[in-house]
């Protein structure tokens, strides 16, 4: 299977939030990638539900969104309705982890755990056969830009070997960091999603940068 790029719509120029969605319609990206932030669960504040709704106007592509906040189970069903083809919650900002992926998927979507740095991939254990996406962070969450954390390599390896175990179907995503240097090194490691955020959008030519991803 080809990577699927996912832009991260956090490191678009908001000013001209349409346009950039619109350089992404006609890119060969695969998802739109939509990182909401509270402020509680993550050290920053990013955008809600009426911009989600906002993007899903414009967008061409499938719409993967990253709830980086506390009690996500509040607000699974409105951002279904924004517009969301997935919807992916960390494992640590709720209790009941297997219950809010079965709330997901019962809306017919696709169901994401997100897993911080320094959270094991045993955690997956007991609901990875459930989950349709895992989403391991390369950058502590909260902000874009960071640099990315080479351990993350050795949790590809790990979440590879849990689904191939299980006889999951999930897809392992990469979200911080992610730019020319490790991106094959990544894909070559298991994974099968690629965000990128500050390396296309910083880029003069962001549709070259996606098609650069696209094709390695």
């Amino acid at each position: 299977m080809k990577s699927i790029i996912a832009p991260s719509i956090l490191a678009a120029d908001f000013a001209n939030l349409e346009k950039e969605v619109q350089m992404i319609n006609e890119s060969q990206a695969d998802w739109i990638h939509v990182d909401v932030m509270d402020g509680v669960f993550v050290p920053n504040i990013s955008f809600g539900i009426p911009v989600v709704q906002a993007i899903h106007r414009h967008a061409a592509k499938p719409l993967d969104v990253h709830l980086m906040i506390v009690q996500p189970e509040r607000y699974i069903e409105a951002f279904h309705k924004a517009g969301a083809s997935v919807i992916s919650v960390h494992e640590e900002a709720t209790p009941h982890l297997h219950r809010v992926i079965e709330q997901i998927r019962a809306l017919g979507i696709k169901a994401g755990v997100a897993l911080n740095p320094h959270t094991q991939i045993a955690v997956l254990e007991n609901v990875i056969e459930s989950i349709d996406v895992v989403c391991l962070m390369s950058v502590n969450p909260g902000f874009g830009g960071q640099s990315f954390i080479e351990n993350t390599y050795k949790k590809v390896r790990q979440l590879k070997s849990l689904i191939a175990q299980s006889k999951s179907k999930a897809l392992i995503e990469i979200d911080g960091g992610v730019n020319q240097h490790n991106a094959k090194s990544l894909l070559e490691a298991g994974a099968d999603v690629l965000v990128a955020g500050n390396f296309v959008f910083s880029s003069v030519n962001p549709k070259g940068v996606i098609q650069q991803l696209k094709n390695l």
